[in-house]
């Protein structure tokens, strides 16, 4: 088989003079997303799951990277450059499910320099799996090959090949599927041998009482401040246990995977989507304002009708929505906004939840909305730009890619962006977790820094932690 070239992020807008996307697929009846990644272990691994649909991928083909402002308008630009001259096997039937994905995503800030937690990542960087798997509301699975060829070459003589390549490897996909299905055995408690804070309670009792101070001096509407911590493992962390836990217990989560570099992995289950689209057709929603679950169905209902009538909670919502709404206006030429929130219960959470579809007036993918809705107040602040300025002061850690858009853009350009929150970036033994909370006027340091920690525990509890002296 022809070996994958490489082709630079910079030749990828001249599509023409430099490569050509060749992909094709075939059905992978019996191979589990769960093997399919674990086969992988030691290469570059990518994921996006929902209750409907699983999307994953293993190697590279083609690595997209963006810096600055216009990230998002260059990554817009060396996508549709890479899908360009995308030919597809004639034999694969043309199905949405079985095209090409880049997965990847966005650092929080537009300034955004790699540091030693973020030390591979960049400020915008997408992915084209070599290989892929997809699989739709438990159909069958299919496996996908990607490869960048040479722009002169002609991917006919060459197709029998590439579906060999693929037959073989759907072969000992489905073999180890069963074999892995049978060492699958719960995790035990992880200990950790080290747990770093960077922001212990008095500084983040500090950085509320200025956040609250702002706001009432009219400076800031609302801020979302996070904090973080590390762990650090007598061995490598296994990614692929905590997305299978996740998966168990999130399931209405959108769990991701973007290890983009072997064995340095940024992964989570986020409640929050921040854009959908599909043509025309886009969906979003505000999320913010939150309470625990109950230990009994009649405590969980008294919480969650504590957390509609929250005057502190719902603010902090219809800030949310009614930035999303002003973004979105002028974008649609229809917006479907419901008056009132309604919960959305996880599994030890429960969030005040306002579902949004509309119609756009230009559709050019899922890329221009992103950028258009990031950060939204439920996860930077209002106003956004002097919530921005306020966070870069106050966070003592520098966020990353946490709290910011992952997903994953077809070749249409049109795709699906969560927001990065209840999750975890890891190198080899080392664990960084964070967390936020959305302040108002009202906030306590106190109750701010309770929900920071309900907001670890899905992540703690992924990575077998049960308990953690301090976080609390």
């Amino acid at each position: 088989m022809a070996s994958t070239v490489y082709i630079d992020p910079e030749e990828l807008r001249y599509p023409n003079q430099y490569g050509r996307l060749v992909s094709c697929a075939q059905p992978a009846p019996h191979v589990t997303v769960e093997a399919f990644l674990a086969s992988g272990r030691g290469q570059e691994r990518f994921l996006w799951q929902t209750e409907g649909q699983v999307f994953a991928g293993v190697g590279t083909a083609a690595e997209l990277s963006a810096w600055g402002q216009t990230r998002f308008q260059a990554i817009q630009r060396e996508a549709a450059a890479l899908f360009h001259q995308w030919w597809r096997d004639p034999q694969a039937p043309p199905l949405n499910l079985i095209q090409p994905r880049l997965f990847g995503g966005f650092a929080f800030q537009d300034d955004f320099v790699p540091d030693n937690t973020w030390s591979i990542y960049a400020p915008a960087m997408f992915i084209l799996p070599h290989y892929q798997l997809a699989q739709e509301s438990g159909g069958t699975p299919w496996l996908i090959l990607n490869v960048i060829l040479p722009p002169d070459d002609d991917p006919n003589p060459l197709i029998a090949e590439l579906r060999d390549a693929l037959s073989q490897r759907a072969s000992l996909l489905q073999r180890f599927s069963s074999e892995f299905q049978a060492e699958d055995q719960p995790a035990a408690d992880a200990i950790p041998v080290q747990v770093n804070y960077p922001m212990p309670f008095p500084l983040w009792q500090s950085a509320i009482e200025r956040a609250t101070a702002a706001i009432r001096a009219g400076d800031l509407a609302k801020v979302v401040l996070a904090r973080a911590f590390e762990l650090r493992f007598k061995e490598r962390v296994q990614v692929e246990n905590a997305l299978r836990f996740l998966a168990q217990h999130y399931a209405g989560c959108y769990r991701f995977l973007f290890e983009p570099r072997p064995y340095h992995a940024f992964y989570g289950a986020t409640p929050e989507l921040l854009v959908r689209t599909e043509g025309s057709a886009m969906t979003t929603m505000g999320l913010a304002g939150s309470i625990r679950r109950g230990r009994s169905v009649e405590e969980d209902q008294m919480l969650a009708q504590t957390l509609l009538s929250d005057p502190k909670e719902r603010l902090e919502h219809q800030l949310v929505v009614d930035a999303l709404r002003e973004k979105l206006t002028p974008l649609t030429v229809s917006l479907k906004v419901p008056d009132a929130p309604h919960i959305l219960r996880l599994s030890n959470i429960q969030h005040l939840h306002t579902p949004i579809s509309g119609i756009q007036r230009d559709p050019a993918g899922v890329l221009p909305l992103v950028e258009a809705l990031h950060p939204t107040p439920a996860l930077g602040g209002s106003p956004r730009e002097a919530a921005i300025r306020f966070l870069r002061e106050a966070e003592a850690v520098p966020r990353g890619w946490y709290a910011a858009p992952i997903g994953w853009i077809d070749p249409t350009l049109d795709g699906e962006f969560g927001v990065a929150i209840r999750s975890a970036v890891s190198e080899e033994q080392r664990v960084w977790l964070y967390a936020g909370a959305g302040i108002v006027g009202s906030s306590e340091p106190d109750k701010e820094w309770a929900e920071t920690a309900l907001k670890f525990r899905p992540m703690l509890n992924a990575l077998s932690v049960t308990d953690l002296q301090g976080l609390h």
